[in-house]
């Protein structure tokens, strides 16, 4: 949030008892869709920067990690994917790392259409010309009721704030069970998961679901500075448990075949990025 008393600073709070600051060196936007308060703002270090309702989405300096971990992982492991679906992720983001790759189509199914134009117009190097190529398919709409009846995805990618506000739906078991129906044979799920260190409780609901929901559910991990707190889960599901265990020749040859240039990716990072800290299962 921007305090009245002090609008030269960007304070989140998403966390009791810590709060992080960053600088506001000019304030780009401030407002409300139908959804969520929206700020983007410029900041010395960081770049731009967007906020949901006072917790940091996304900067310029480095969505890079978020985004390729979230994409590239799921995508090289799974080998031969033509149809992406995309929850969420209205920054285009996660949608312009999946069109590096050779698949067919990517429907992206966003609730808050504002969010999406605001993306474009004020931060558009994060989405680039994703939304223009003509393998992706924009749904303006409520991402859990698309999935009861979406079919025939290869992989599914959770892009979601946390577990509140329009995006708790995105964290209920219906909301997985519609998934894994909604994938095909030897289809991955993954989704954001939250900051162990600081929400620990965000990871075991996850994964408690997810494993009642698949043959196989784990989570792996990337550090992104601006996630305060440490390490960043993504949540993983298959009915397929070879997935996530492929070998270091195979994944390098799937990414030089991609033609990929990666900034944190790389076939090493995607294998090691399986081996979790034993406090994402117990607890800082």
């Amino acid at each position: 949030m921007i305090a009245e008393d002090d609008p030269l600073w960007f304070t989140e709070t998403l966390h009791d008892g810590v709060a992080q600051r960053l600088a506001i060196s000019r304030l780009i936007h401030r407002g409300r869709t139908a959804w969520q308060d929206v700020i983007v703002f410029d900041n010395p270090v960081l770049g731009r920067v967007v906020a949901l309702d006072g917790a940091l989405q996304v900067t310029e300096r480095d969505e890079f990690i978020y985004h390729e971990m979230l994409t590239h992982v799921p995508i090289l492991a799974h080998g031969t994917v033509r149809r992406v679906l995309i929850v969420g992720g209205g920054d285009g983001g996660i949608l312009r790392r999946c069109l590096m790759h050779a698949v067919a189509e990517v429907t992206m199914i966003e609730i808050d259409g504002e969010f999406v134009e605001l993306m474009r117009r004020h931060v558009p190097s994060i989405g680039g010309a994703a939304f223009e190529d003509p393998r992706t398919r924009l749904v303006i709409g409520d991402g859990a009721e698309f999935m009861r009846t979406a079919r025939g995805y290869d992989v599914i990618i959770v892009d979601s704030t946390d577990p509140t506000g329009p995006g708790a739906v995105l964290f209920s078991p219906e909301f997985y069970a519609d998934c894994r129906r909604a994938l095909a044979p030897g289809g991955v799920l993954v989704t954001q998961s939250g900051v162990p260190f600081l929400q620990a409780d965000e990871l075991r609901l996850v994964q408690g679901r997810l494993a009642a929901t698949f043959a196989d559910a784990t989570c792996y991990q990337a550090a992104i500075p601006t996630y305060y707190g440490g390490a960043m889960a993504f949540g993983w599901a298959s009915d397929d448990a070879d997935l996530r265990r492929r070998d270091l020749p195979l994944l390098a040859e799937r990414y030089r075949a991609a033609g990929l240039q990666t900034r944190y990716y790389t076939p090493e990072i995607h294998q090691a990025a399986f081996a979790l800290p034993a406090y994402f299962s117990t607890g800082a």
